[in-house]
C-alpha cells in the first residue's frame, strides 16, 4: 500500500506586502549594496590618481556612470527581470538552477561557477566594509582626544568587531535582526539628506542622468584608466546578487516597494560626493592626502562622529547579511548534492535562521587574513568585486534558460542574455586589473570551493560508473526471508525497528549490500524493516512522505520528500508515521514494558549505516580513482552520516563495505597434484 501524506507545513512568504517587510527589507536585502557608498567614489578618485589629477568632466561622468551601473544592473536586471525568477518565494544562483535544471545537465556547471565565486566575493565584504566605516575615527578628536590615530589602531579595532560578529553567530541574532531594519531605514534616510544638501551647492550635478557623460567618461584623457575605471564603479552593484538571493527572507513585493527609495538614497549621496569633489577639486591639501574618504570628508565636523557610528552599525549589518546569506547558500549547495554535507544548527526558532559552525570558522578566518594582509580599506577595494562579475554572468546564463523555460520569445531571451551578458563581460573585462592588486585571492577562494563541488560531483559520477559486483535487488523477492526472519525465535532480538537510510528505486529496488547486512552478514531480527529515502525537493520547505508496505507489517519503504531549506530530523519524522500508522491500522502497537513514557506505541530503533571505503581491488583510471579517493575523504571529515540525518542521539550502527570499482578479473585457483619444481619456501 502506499500512501502520501505532508509531515509539516510552513507558511511561504511568497509575495506578501506590509509595511513590517519593507522595514525588514531594508536591513536584509541592502546591507551590502547600501554600504557602497563608503569606498566607491574613494576608490574611483583614488584609481585616478587622487585629488590632484582629476577634473570635473572626470567626476560628472564617473557619477553618471555609477548612475547607469545601479539602474541597468540593479534595476533592469535583478529587480526587475531575476526576482520574477523565484522558486516557491526564494532566489538566489542554486534556487534559480532548481527551475531549470531538468533543461540539460550542462547547466549545473554555471551554477557552480556562480555559486563558488558568490561565496568568495563575500568574505571579503565584512573585511571591507568594516575597515572603511573604523578608518572614519582615524585622526578624529573625541573630547578632544585622538582615540585612533595609526592605521595599525584601526586595524585592531576592525578585527576584535569581525572577531565579535562571528562569535554571536553561534547564538542567534534573531534580536540584533529586528533591529537591522530601523537602523539601515535610520541609515539610508540620513546619506540621502546629506547628499541632497551636497547636491544642492551645484545642481549641474544632474547633468549626469544624460548616460553621454558616462560613455564619454570612457575614452576621455581625464580618465588615465579608460575601461578600467568600471572595475571601481562597479563596486556600486556589488550587493545585487545578494539582493535577489535574500528574496526568500523578505518577499518580492516588499523589495518592489522597498527599492526606489533606497537607489534614491545611493544616488542623492553619490552626487552630494561629486559636488564635494568639485568643489575641493583645486584644493591642495587634499591633492597631498592619499587615503581621505569624500563620504566624510563632505560632511560638517559637528556630525562626523554620529556618522562613523552609524556608518559602522551599518556596515556590521552588511557583513551579518553577507555571513547569514553564506550559511543560506551553503545549505542549499549541499541539499542540492553540491557541496558535502555540513553540520547544521538551528539557533532559534526564526523562520530560515540557521548556523553552520564549519563554514563560520572558515569565513572568520579568511576576513581577519586579509584584514591583517591587505592594512588599508583601499587595498581592498582594490581586490573587491571581481569574483562577483563572475556570479552576474552565471545568473545572466541561467536567467537565459528561465526564460525560455518560460516560453518568452527567443528573440527577447536572446536581447536579455545579450544585453546584459555584454555589460557584464566588460565589468569582468575591467575588473581584471585587480587580480594583480589583490584579486586572485577571491578567486583563488573561489576557484578552491569550485573544487570541493567539482570533487563532490564528479567522484559521484565515477562511481556510479565504475561500480563493479553490486547490483539492486527487489525486496519483494526477499520478502518470504524477512518474514522469517523476523518470526525466528531461534536469533534474539536485533531491534523492534531495524532502520536503512538508502535509495529505493523505483518503489522497491535497493542495494544488495543492505540485504547481505541483514541475511548475512548477521542475521538481524526486527519487528519491522524499514528502508528511507530522503529526497530533496526544489519547493524549498516542503516536507511529506510515501509509504510503500509490500502487503505487509513489517517490511516498509518510505520516501521522505523534505524542501532544501528543510532539516533532516530522520529519527523524529519516523516515530511520526510509525504513529499515524498505527493509528490507521497498518501497523500493530509496538507497546514497551520498560519505558518511562506511559501508554507508549512506538518500540525501539536501531539505524544501520553502510560506511563505503575504497577496496584495494579497484582498477580505474589513476585520475577517477584520485577523485573518489578526494570525495571520499571530504565525506570522512565532514559531518556523519548520523548526524546529517538527525541521529545525533539514536542508536547507530556503521558497518563498513568494500566498495569495488572497475572490471576485476578474478582469479580461478586450480588444485595441484604436487608441488611445483620452482617453489620455495618463504615467511
Amino acid at each position: 500500500m502506499k500512501r502520501i501524506k505532508n509531515l509539516e507545513s510552513k507558511p511561504k512568504l511568497g509575495d506578501r506586502f506590509s509595511i513590517g517587510g519593507l522595514i525588514i527589507a531594508l536591513g536584509v536585502v541592502y546591507g551590502d549594496i547600501g554600504t557602497s557608498p563608503l569606498y566607491v567614489m574613494k576608490s574611483i578618485v583614488a584609481g585616478n590618481g587622487g585629488m590632484g589629477h582629476i577634473s570635473d568632466r572626470f567626476i560628472l561622468g564617473a557619477v553618471s556612470l555609477v548612475f547607469w551601473t545601479l539602474f541597468i544592473v540593479t534595476t533592469l536586471k535583478y529587480v526587475l527581470v531575476a526576482l520574477r525568477a523565484d522558486n516557491n518565494g526564494e532566489g538566489g544562483i542554486f534556487a534559480l538552477y532548481t527551475l531549470i535544471r531538468n533543461r540539460g545537465k550542462w547547466l549545473i556547471v554555471p551554477a557552480m561557477i556562480g555559486g563558488a565565486f558568490l561565496l568568495a566575493d563575500g568574505m571579503l565584504t565584512p573585511s571591507v566594509t568594516v575597515t572603511t566605516a573604523v578608518e572614519g575615527l582615524k585622526g578624529v578628536p573625541i573630547n578632544h582626544q585622538i582615540l585612533l590615530s595609526t592605521q595599525s589602531e584601526v586595524i585592531l579595532v576592525t578585527i576584535l568587531i569581525l572577531a565579535f560578529l562571528f562569535f554571536i553567530q553561534r547564538f542567534g541574532t534573531e534580536l540584533i535582526g529586528k533591529a537591522f531594519g530601523p537602523i539601515m531605514l535610520l541609515w539610508f534616510t540620513y546619506i540621502g539628506i546629506v547628499g541632497l544638501v551636497g547636491m544642492s551647492k551645484d545642481l549641474s550635478i544632474l547633468r549626469a542622468l544624460n548616460p553621454y557623460y558616462a560613455i564619454q567618461v570612457l575614452f576621455s584623457a581625464d580618465n588615465k584608466v579608460g575601461i578600467f575605471i568600471l572595475g571601481s564603479v562597479f563596486l556600486a552593484t556589488t550587493g545585487a546578487e545578494a539582493l535577489y538571493s535574500d528574496m526568500g527572507h523578505v518577499g518580492r513585493k516588499n523589495i518592489y516597494a522597498s527599492w526606489p527609495y533606497v537607489n534614491l538614497c545611493l544616488v542623492l549621496n553619490y552626487f552630494g560626493q561629486a559636488v564635494w569633489i568639485y568643489q575641493h577639486n583645486n584644493n591642495a591639501a587634499f591633492a597631498k592626502i592619499s587615503d581621505f574618504n569624500p563620504f566624510f570628508e563632505m560632511l560638517p565636523s559637528k556630525l562626523r562622529i554620529f556618522t562613523i557610528i552609524i556608518a559602522t552599525l551599518a556596515a556590521i549589518i552588511a557583513s551579518q547579511a553577507l555571513i547569514s546569506g553564506s550559511y543560506t547558500l551553503v545549505s542549499e549547495g549541499i541539499r542540492l548534492h553540491l557541496l558535502p554535507r555540513l553540520h547544521v544548527i538551528y539557533p532559534t526558532n526564526f523562520r530560515g535562521q540557521l548556523y553552520i559552525p564549519t563554514v563560520n570558522a572558515i569565513l572568520c578566518l579568511v576576513c581577519l587574513t586579509i584584514v591583517y594582509t591587505f592594512q588599508t580599506s583601499e587595498h581592498m577595494e582594490a581586490a573587491y568585486g571581481l569574483a562577483i562579475t563572475v556570479t552576474m554572468l552565471m545568473t545572466t546564463l541561467l536567467l537565459f534558460e528561465f526564460l525560455r523555460k518560460k516560453h518568452v520569445p527567443t528573440i527577447l531571451s536572446l536581447g536579455v542574455l545579450l544585453f546584459f551578458g555584454s555589460v557584464e563581460f566588460i565589468f569582468f573585462i575591467s575588473s581584471l586589473v585587480k587580480f594583480a592588486h589583490g584579486g586572485w585571492v577571491t578567486i583563488l577562494i573561489g576557484a578552491a570551493i569550485l573544487s570541493i563541488m567539482y570533487i563532490w560531483q564528479m567522484g559521484d559520477y565515477y562511481r556510479n560508473n565504475n561500480i563493479y559486483r553490486t547490483e539492486d535487488v527487489s525486496l519483494v523477492a526477499y520478502k518470504n526471508q524477512l518474514s522469517s526472519l523476523s518470526k525466528d525465535d531461534r536469533f534474539p532480538l536485533y531491534t523492534v525497528n531495524l532502520v536503512y537510510m538508502t535509495k529505493v528505486h523505483d518503489e522497491r529496488y535497493i542495494k544488495k549490500t543492505i540485504l547481505y547486512s541483514i541475511l548475512d552478514k548477521r542475521p538481524k531480527r526486527a519487528g519491522v524493516y524499514w528502508f528511507v529515502t530522503v529526497n530533496v525537493t526544489d519547493d524549498p520547505y516542503s516536507a511529506g512522505y510515501t509509504v510503500e508496505t509490500f502487503g505487509t507489517d513489517y517490511m516498509i519503504n518510505v520516501q521522505l520528500y523534505l524542501g532544501f531549506r528543510v532539516e533532516q530530523k530522520v529519527n523524529v519524522y519516523l516515530r511520526q508515521i510509525i504513529n499515524d500508522m498505527i493509528a490507521k491500522g497498518e501497523l500493530p502497537a509496538q507497546p514497551q514494558q520498560y519505558t518511562t513514557i506511559p501508554d507508549r506505541d512506538v518500540g525501539d530503533f536501531s539505524f544501520v549505516m553502510l560506511q563505503e571505503e575504497l577496496s584495494p581491488e579497484t582498477e580505474i583510471k589513476g585520475f577517477q580513482k584520485a577523485i573518489i579517493q578526494a570525495r571520499l575523504f571530504l565525506q570522512k571529515i565532514t559531518v556523519s552520516p548520523a548526524t546529517w540525518f538527525g541521529l545525533e542521539y539514536a542508536d547507530v550502527i556503521t558497518e563498513r563495505i568494500p566498495l569495488i570499482l572497475g572490471k576485476i578479473p578474478i582469479v580461478k585457483l586450480k588444485r595441484l597434484k604436487q608441488k611445483p619444481e620452482d617453489f620455495s619456501n618463504t615467511l
